[in-house]
């Protein structure tokens, strides 16, 4: 069995940056010893589970996924609530956009910690990032720091968080996934926070994604033949 410090869980959320990641787990830790994790919150673009389910199962490690329904019973933002639409305005009361889910990353690293401690995972990697992002507080690496020395306290573990693309641009991801061999995967991603599919290329995460892409200079696998 592969001791704990050199097994890998990813929080794959079926998009193009948790994709990203969950190649750069198996390149640095070994197919044999990475696993996935998606978390069924409510989210308006539910097709995002079955995406991260196809990619787990085209790379060849377990997934699973966990209900979390609290989100949407708290409701209020545009990614748990139908009747918000998404926009990328920002609240003059937050200083957020309405995309924003309070806390989402906090209790995803937290769930991801309780899972991986039940089955002797000390490395968590996630897709979190601070550049080229919404501005979204719980994406920050002071953040994740302090949530890791938290959850280190909490559950008296020696858990690792990685955020691979933390200080990457969308256009630096692109061209971490293709160094990676994922852009196959990354055609089966899930971004658009509308939940549709082919993307509508209107809200702010098909345009940030379609930003990265064309400024690397590489064609989405997603949208090829559409």
């Amino acid at each position: 069995m592969t001791a704990g410090k050199d097994k890998a869980l990813v929080l794959l959320s079926g998009g193009q940056d948790s994709t990203t990641c969950l190649y750069w787990a198996i390149d640095r830790f070994g197919k044999h010893a990475v696993s996935s994790i998606a978390f069924d919150y409510g989210q308006r673009h539910r097709i995002e589970l079955e995406c991260a389910e196809t990619i787990a199962a085209a790379a060849g490690v377990e997934h699973h996924c966990l209900p979390i329904d609290t989100f949407a019973a708290l409701g209020g933002d545009a990614l748990t609530d139908a009747a918000i639409e998404v926009d990328d305005e920002i609240s003059s009361a937050s200083g957020l956009p309405n995309t924003f889910v309070p806390g989402r990353n906090l209790i995803f690293l937290t769930y991801a910690a309780a899972h991986a401690y039940r089955r002797g995972i000390d490395h968590l990697v996630t897709g979190v990032a601070q550049t080229d992002y919404s501005g979204y507080p719980d994406c920050r690496e002071a953040t994740i720091a302090s949530l890791q020395e938290t959850i280190r306290l909490g559950m008296e573990s020696d858990v690792h968080i990685h955020a691979p693309l933390m200080h990457r641009s969308k256009k630096q991801t692109v061209e971490l996934a293709r160094d990676l061999g994922a852009l196959e995967a990354i055609g089966k991603s899930h971004t658009c926070y509308k939940g549709r599919r082919p993307p509508c290329g209107e809200c702010p995460a098909c345009r940030l994604r379609a930003k990265g892409f064309a400024e690397a200079g590489i064609a989405d696998p997603l949208l090829a033949g559409t």
